[in-house]
């Protein structure tokens, strides 16, 4: 016995020796403080968002009159070009912004494309057939911006000037290892200044579009106390369709089919949603947004939500399969539009580092909604900025935890009615119905008509009638 102990005392000897070998190596060859990977590489320059670029406005001349004009200032006429060396301007080219003829535009780069009107001096591309009254230039030298690619739903301008600051900048900043590297493939580096030009307007969109499927509250076999049940244990409660199903049955004895309990939850949303939109939630300067992951019909999709980050409150929500701009842009609109008069720069807007939120910034720049963007960014506060705003990124983490509880039991949306529909059913019961601990377990927004009631299967029926009241009262005034 003795010696198959003093055999594991030298083998456990043996093995902590190996182990302080292994640390050492490690300590001089394996630097444990470095990261994984260098975020502040240009690499990730696809991921950041430039500034705005300097938007030049042209107006539409007449050759006609600049000629004239021309005449009677200097007491001689224009006289066309005189093409040297056979480069010659094709006939049917004329200057897209006055409009003169071939014999008044110059070869302006040798026959690569460029031609220079004469009478109004505006350069221009050979195959250029249209005139567009907005030119873009780069806010770092001046240079023209060159667009480069079309995207579904934008353009990307790009400027090509190799003595542009804004490039040699960032030329400078590569190490000798990446400078190799992007000789050899040059894409996977954002040098040059970029700008997305969004070809659709996100701000003439409708925000208040009905699900499709639901049926009417006639209520021929069932009656809306029934409906009111449904909506209690598959909203509330968070239980399936099936086992809403279920439920009504074994403890009410109510038949009904899951379908019908679906179809009662699409009426409810569409009833409901205007009254969740339309009310006056008085928000506060803080807001939060984030996106989270869904799925519909197996495909990951997305929701975005935007909440009062004080109060608590969803303002603003949106459902889509794609993690772009557009319902990004949608839902900060349906919240922006909760102020009764933006605050402008008083109010504090705060996401994580997702570049679509700087997109956007850009874009209510535009429409003369600015305001201060606050990234919070990581998991651990390793700057100033996420030590004094991580409360409120921590604030809208909590409420995606809370809808995924009530969205996992689902199993995935069937439909993208189906994802619109518990999404905004969603929104009303965290509004107006669910009891929080900031509120002392009442609801966020008191309802006198809801307050009184003595069962939540009352009070969603309070709900949808007080919705229907303001839906009629909206058609009265039209």
């Amino acid at each position: 016995m003795n010696s198959i102990i003093t055999v594991l005392i030298a083998y456990n000897q043996f093995l902590l020796l190996q182990i302080q070998k292994l640390l050492l190596f490690i300590a001089k060859n394996i630097p444990l403080d470095t990261p994984k990977y260098d975020i502040a590489s240009l690499k990730y320059n696809k991921f950041t968002v430039d500034k705005l670029p300097v938007i030049k406005k042209l107006d539409q001349l007449n050759y006609i009159l600049l000629l004239e004009e021309y005449s009677v200032k200097h007491g001689k006429n224009l006289k066309p070009v005189k093409s040297r060396g056979g480069k010659t301007v094709p006939v049917d080219c004329i200057c897209p912004r006055c409009g003169a003829p071939h014999s008044y535009l110059y070869d302006n780069t040798g026959g690569r494309g460029q031609l220079l009107c004469k009478v109004c001096n505006f350069r221009f591309n050979k195959s250029k057939k249209d005139f567009k009254p907005v030119a873009l230039h780069c806010p770092y030298c001046g240079h023209s911006l060159v667009q480069k690619k079309d995207r579904k739903r934008f353009n990307i301008h790009k400027c090509v000037n190799k003595h542009c600051s804004f490039y040699q900048n960032s030329l400078n900043k590569l190490s000798p290892e990446d400078r190799i590297e992007y000789e050899q493939d040059k894409q996977k580096f954002k040098l040059h200044y970029i700008y997305r030009e969004f070809t659709i307007d996100f701000f003439k969109m409708d925000l208040s579009s009905m699900p499709k499927g639901s049926c009417n509250l006639t209520f021929r076999n069932f009656s809306s106390h029934t409906m009111g049940l449904c909506l209690t244990y598959h909203v509330n409660l968070g239980l399936s369709t099936r086992a809403t199903q279920k439920a009504l049955w074994e403890i009410h004895q109510v038949k009904i089919s899951h379908t019908m309990v679906s179809n009662y939850a699409k009426t409810a949303a569409a009833i409901v949603k205007p009254f969740v939109d339309n009310y006056d939630y008085k928000p506060t300067n803080y807001l939060a947004a984030d996106e989270t992951y869904t799925k519909v019909k197996g495909i990951r999709s997305y929701v975005w939500f935007v909440m009062d980050a004080v109060k608590k409150s969803i303002l603003g929500y949106q459902t889509s399969s794609t993690r772009d701009i557009g319902p990004c842009i949608l839902a900060m609109r349906m919240a922006f539009s909760k102020f009764k008069e933006f605050p402008g720069k008083l109010l504090n807007f705060t996401s994580d580092g997702y570049s679509v939120y700087n997109l956007a910034q850009q874009l209510f720049m535009q429409q003369n909604m600015d305001f201060n963007l606050i990234q919070v960014i990581g998991l651990t506060n390793d700057d100033p900025v996420s030590k004094e705003y991580r409360w409120l990124k921590q604030i809208i983490e909590r409420l995606n935890r809370t809808f995924k509880f009530s969205y996992q039991v689902t199993n995935g949306y069937g439909s993208g009615e189906g994802s619109n529909s518990h999404v905004a059913l969603f929104v009303a019961y965290y509004n107006f119905l669910r009891p929080h601990t900031y509120t002392y377990w009442e609801p966020l927004n008191s309802i006198p008509e809801l307050d009184s009631l003595p069962n939540m299967p009352a009070k969603w029926q309070k709900l949808i009638q007080l919705s229907q009241q303001l839906i009629l009262s909206k058609q009265a005034a039209q």
